[in-house]
């Protein structure tokens, strides 16, 4: 068991609508894995102590598809029904479920396809170490996600609105960030179109059909 001071959460966020997809692109397959199924294991072969997944928009048909991996004991999986109130509600409500016995709390977008257990570990190992506030991945001294928050700004997390997620406590606590390189190389891209999932698939079977 880790000492007390800690301990992390991790809280995958995949509430959204997927407007601009027209499907829900949780359940888009990437890499032999659904995206949001590919996430969740790399975060449950990770470091962190607990996996808080936040479903939303087609939660039930989402938890249906994803039926296996999610009677995990390191996983809970909530509803948020505030979702179309925008992605402040989802870290909320993640934050709600993590914060009594989790020291910190890491945010893990579901549409990056590109996020790992490495990648993780990486980030958690140098934040706890930093004794900073406030940690994130860093491409090229540039800010990107995952990004990771201490106890010291729960308070501050819970008074987020909209859709705007946590970027504001960037700004306002900017010199005091750790900031985490990657190791090797890293696409922080994400999935918001059927032209970024293209670019995204590793098989032709992979490609989903145009609409109509």
């Amino acid at each position: 068991m880790k000492s007390r001071g800690q301990r992390v959460a991790g809280i995958i966020l995949a509430a959204g609508t997927s407007t601009r997809m027209g499907k829900p692109k949780q359940l888009l397959p990437v890499h032999g894995q659904t995206l949001l199924g590919r996430l969740i294991d790399e975060a449950l072969g990770s470091e962190l102590d607990k996996v808080i997944l936040v479903l939303g928009h087609q939660a039930e048909r989402i938890s249906a598809a994803l039926e296996n991996i999610l009677r995990h004991r390191k996983l809970q999986v909530i509803e948020n029904r505030h979702y179309k109130k925008g992605l402040s509600t989802s870290i909320r409500a993640g934050l709600s479920k993590a914060e009594k016995d989790h020291d910190h709390v890491m945010l893990l977008l579901a549409d990056m396809p590109h996020i790992n257990a490495r990648l993780i570990n990486l980030l958690l190992q140098r934040f706890l170490k930093s004794r900073l506030p406030l940690g994130a991945v860093g491409i090229k001294g540039k800010r990107s996600h995952p990004v990771i928050f201490s106890r010291k700004l729960y308070h501050e997390l819970h008074r987020l609105k909209g859709d705007t997620g946590a970027r504001e406590l960037f700004l306002r606590y900017g010199s005091q960030v750790c900031l985490v390189e990657p190791e090797e190389s890293y696409d922080d891209s994400d999935i918001d179109t059927r032209e970024d999932y293209i670019r995204h698939a590793t098989a032709p079977d992979e490609v989903i059909p145009e609409q109509g």
